[in-house]
């Protein structure tokens, strides 16, 4: 009877030391809270997101903030309106066979990990794993960096009417933007939904704008700027208004 008691005792202090308070183990959720019901020590994802912030979010990913920066360069670099238009359309063209390429490889390889995925099951994980890591560390960082310094630039435009805002002041500001919004995503989902959301709400709003003001300055009859004058035909600068545009189409 006494070895029962002691084995007793020992479980109930094991059971305190696992549980804190002698009670059965409680699930174990990745947000740190307690789950109803479900075996002990089983690890699950607690849904944060609605349908409209997942549209929001793949809205947002699709149509980028490059919609804003493109047309200048575009323009730039082509010199007139007809060309640029037909770099825009040419640009449209090929980001149609890209986004047809992925579509077959997503049916193909249904694994997740896109670029990744592929990479690995075609070439093995060598140029998988340098693939990744060059879209970690080199092309997300600086295309946040232009749609950064961009966004700087236009806030910054009404206060300096009459000349380009100060570099310094515009990177500054789009590093305090960056480090914002990385804390943002950082510490909250939630948080970083609404953000997404305000932000894709604003862009749709804008794009609406501009082909509305688009549309009505046609119906008016005020097509002097559809010309081929001052075509530059250089292969640089077409290669770079391509550029321009192909990274506007860059969500596919």
């Amino acid at each position: 009877m006494e070895t029962e008691s002691l084995n007793r005792k020992n479980s109930s202090r094991k059971s305190s030391v696992i549980n804190g308070n002698g009670d059965a183990p409680a699930k174990v959720t990745t947000d740190g809270e307690g789950g109803d019901g479900g075996g002990g020590g089983e690890v699950t994802l607690k849904a944060k997101m609605s349908l409209i912030n997942g549209c929001t979010v793949i809205v947002g990913s699709i149509i980028g903030s490059g919609i804003f920066v493109s047309p200048t360069g575009v323009l730039r670099y082509t010199g007139s309106v007809n060309l640029s238009l037909i770099v825009w359309v040419i640009s449209g063209l090929f980001s149609m066979v890209g986004a047809y390429c992925y579509a077959e490889l997503g049916t193909m390889i249904t694994k997740s990990g896109a670029d990744y995925a592929y990479i690995m099951e075609t070439f093995g994980p060598f140029m998988a794993f340098i693939r990744l890591w060059i879209e970690c560390m080199i092309v997300r960082p600086c295309s946040q960096a232009i749609v950064a310094l961009t966004f700087s630039v236009y806030v910054m435009k009404p206060f300096f009417p009459d000349c380009q805002p100060p570099d310094d002041s515009a990177r500054m500001l789009a590093v305090c933007c960056i480090l914002v919004l990385t804390f943002i995503n950082c510490w909250d989902v939630k948080w970083a939904t609404a953000v997404q959301d305000i932000f894709t709400y604003a862009k749709l709003l804008a794009l609406f704008i501009i082909i509305a003001t688009g549309v009505y300055q046609l119906y008016l009859g005020k097509v002097e700027y559809f010309t081929f004058e001052n075509t530059d035909t250089k292969v640089t600068s077409l290669a770079l208004s391509f550029y321009s545009g192909l990274f506007a189409y860059n969500g596919w």
